[in-house]
């Protein structure tokens, strides 16, 4: 068991965190493009799709408090993704964090864990994107052709699928622009955040400006807290927890700002600043979006995929409406972008530990980027996209992220605890208490979700472990250095 849990020395981790050349990445981010690309992760889906069906499936008008619980864990989890981004600037994100704390099963399972959390929320979010293109293009008069579909019998069950071709065709053309380069990338996402951010903005002023000219009517939040349905989950204090974890997916843009961490100019300072302020800003825009739009539009109406565009249309502003869809299509597109981005860095992160194999750490010679992996990251996202409906996947994508929440909060406190003297530009205050409160804040979430969904981690992680012993554990360069035969000791002598 001691070597299930053998350690990365955190010497070996600083080490690569110095390394340059042409099969390095490209320290090429500075704190501006590491809060876009925060931003540009955390605004668009959540926004601009899951908003609207959280509020008509589980919490109604109380989507408000779901919102404030999930920053709440957030902000818990956010201090201590800074601390650890700040003292180990390299790729991976949590899955190198716990291998220098944890060990190196815990590494292998949270690793996997992001596997499910970026490859499921880019797919959610290009299913969204997919959504959001047919309503823009219908408002224009031009309609896409319908997505096929099929009709079988899988174990005996009836099975309807829809193949989303549109989404399988956007993650296409992200994974090229990710392909090129980071600062191709993060200069992309800079350019549309501004306009993302903009079209919230508009939105939040617009309908502020109806409401108060219109004496604050309609008024949908009565109830605000619509009673339960008496199924667990289904509105009432059970429907807004439930709510919390499904808007989770929310906010899983903060953490794969760590996933850079190797490509930023000055990781140690801009690191925290990209953390903390992309998750702030975000937070604030959430609450103010989903209480205005609980309040212009009953709330069992917004389970469609563009639920900020039909509260835009409450205000009477044709214009905007073509904008909050523009905006919404801009911003989607940077969110796929952030979590491909996030994705292929683990799978290079874990492929140099040798924990998965060689071809996802090769980097292409002139872009400097893990190109195989972004393209069979890529790839399995489009299918994932073409062919599994939303409301499994952001589950999914929650839960994934909750569960890399919990594991980096534990490693910063066992962190404390067996390298106290470590330097940290970066200090998560009040600790143990503040990891704590992240770890039992983002358990509580994880079982508020569907059983299904911790049924489908659960399967997950077993298939994960299967893959760990059958090659990780075999090719892992850390326990290679632990299996090298140490020198014999000299035979001691009289003078001795």
């Amino acid at each position: 068991m001691g070597n299930l849990l053998a350690r990365k020395p955190l010497e070996q981790l600083m080490s690569e965190a110095q390394e340059t050349g042409e099969h390095s990445l490209r320290r090429a981010l500075g704190p501006l493009n590491l809060v876009t690309l925060g931003i540009g992760a955390i605004i668009g889906a959540g926004i601009f799709v899951i908003t609207g069906q959280a509020a008509a499936q589980f919490a109604g008008p109380a989507i408000v408090i779901s919102f404030v619980l999930a920053g709440t864990a957030c902000a818990f989890a956010g201090l201590c993704y800074s601390e650890f981004a700040s003292m180990i600037p390299i790729a991976g994100s949590a899955y190198t964090y716990s291998y220098a704390t944890l060990g190196e099963l815990v590494a292998w399972i949270i690793g996997w864990d992001l596997i499910l959390e970026y490859a499921f929320g880019a797919a959610t979010v290009a299913v969204g994107w997919s959504g959001h293109l047919r309503a823009f293009m219908h408002d224009l008069g031009l309609n896409l052709p319908a997505m096929p579909t099929s009709n079988f019998v899988l174990f005996g069950l009836p099975v309807h699928l829809k193949y989303d071709y549109v989404g399988f065709l956007v993650i296409l053309v992200i994974t090229t622009i990710l392909v090129i380069g980071i600062k191709e990338s993060a200069n992309f996402t800079t350019a549309i955040v501004i306009l993302k951010v903009a079209v919230v903005c508009m939105f939040i002023a617009l309908a502020t400006a109806f409401l108060v000219s219109h004496g604050w009517k309609p008024n949908y939040w009565h109830p605000f807290i619509p009673p339960n349905t008496g199924v667990r989950g289904e509105f009432g204090w059970s429907g807004i927890l439930r709510g919390a974890g499904v808007v989770f997916f929310a906010y899983i843009g903060f953490d794969a700002v760590s996933t850079a961490a190797q490509e930023a100019k000055n990781p140690k300072k801009d690191m925290p600043l990209g953390i903390l302020g992309s998750l702030v800003i975000c937070t604030v825009l959430y609450i103010l979006v989903s209480g205005l739009l609980t309040h212009l539009v009953p709330y069992n109406q917004l389970n469609v995929p563009d639920p900020v565009v039909i509260g835009i249309r409450t205000t009477g502003h044709p214009w905007a409406t073509f904008l909050v869809e523009l905006g919404a299509l801009a911003g989607l597109a940077t969110v796929m972008l952030v979590m491909l981005l996030g994705q292929s860095r683990v799978f290079y992160s874990m492929s140099r530990d040798g924990l998965l194999w060689p071809w996802a750490s090769k980097v292409h010679p002139r872009f400097r980027t893990p190109y195989l992996s972004s393209i069979v990251v890529g790839v399995f996202v489009a299918l994932l996209a073409t062919l599994i409906p939303l409301s499994v996947l952001d589950e999914m994508t929650s839960v994934g992220t909750l569960l890399a929440f919990m594991l980096v909060s534990a490693g910063v406190w066992v962190m404390r605890r067996t390298h106290p003297h470590v330097n940290r530009p970066f200090k998560t205050p009040m600790v143990p208490l503040v990891p704590i409160l992240s770890i039992l804040f983002s358990g509580v979430l994880i079982v508020s979700l569907s059983y299904w969904t911790q049924l489908r981690l659960v399967v997950w992680l077993v298939i994960g472990l299967i893959i760990y012993f059958a090659y990780g554990r075999k090719h892992s360069k850390v326990q290679m250095s632990n299996r090298e035969p140490s020198l014999p000791k000299p035979t001691p002598t009289m003078a001795d």
